[in-house]
């Protein structure tokens, strides 16, 4: 038997290690849901900030959405693109500035009522969980002011998940994960219902 006396240590909280998102995950052609060449492709793009404005170089972005009549695909075929089937889903890791860039086609609306956007999750270095956005299209105006989501916020929350309609006719979507112009994100209840999640 030790005469030493018995220490107490405090736990302290898991460390990651990571994140390796380049690694694995990224796949050939994960950022097109679409050829450049289909007819209405469209081009997503934006980069990704810290609290501090400057931008994050190891985070990975998904996206999913409805086709440009607002269905939603449940065709198969996500991890192997074959040129031809709209899968609604992509992922993409950002270069080593921060930016990302998905060729798609503008979702049409899923419901009476809602203005047309792409879903958006994050995930970054320091982030324990994933998060949640949405990404609305700019250009229906009585849209965007009718829908249930965009409405329940307060102006300047509301214009960062509003996309910028470029004169190329592409969507610039910057994502600020705190700070100045912190994105809103989204929470899921049970209920399924989505919520402002930072406000």
């Amino acid at each position: 038997m030790s005469n030493a006396p018995e220490l107490k240590l405090t736990p302290t909280p898991g460390q990651t290690i990571g994140p390796f998102y380049g690694f694995a995950l990224p796949y050939e052609n994960g950022e097109k849901l679409v050829d450049q060449s289909y007819p209405g492709a469209v081009r997503l793009h934006g980069t990704v900030y810290d609290g501090n404005g400057t931008y994050v170089p190891d985070s990975m972005l998904e996206i999913w959405q409805a086709d440009e009549n607002g269905n939603i695909a449940s065709e198969p075929g996500s991890l192997h693109r074959d040129g031809y089937t709209f899968t609604g889903w992509g992922r993409i890791a950002v270069d080593n500035v921060g930016r990302f860039s998905f060729t798609t086609v503008n979702p049409g609306p899923t419901e009476p009522g809602t203005a047309p956007f792409i879903q958006m999750v994050v995930f970054a270095r320091g982030l324990l969980n994933r998060l949640f956005t949405r990404i609305y299209l700019p250009d229906d105006q009585e849209a965007l002011a009718n829908d249930p989501l965009l409405s329940s916020l307060p102006e300047d929350r509301r214009q960062t998940l509003i996309a910028e309609r470029q004169e190329d006719g592409s969507l610039k979507f910057d994502i600020h994960l705190q700070g100045e112009g912190e994105t809103v994100f989204l929470s899921y209840p049970r209920n399924g219902e989505f919520h402002p999640g930072n406000d």
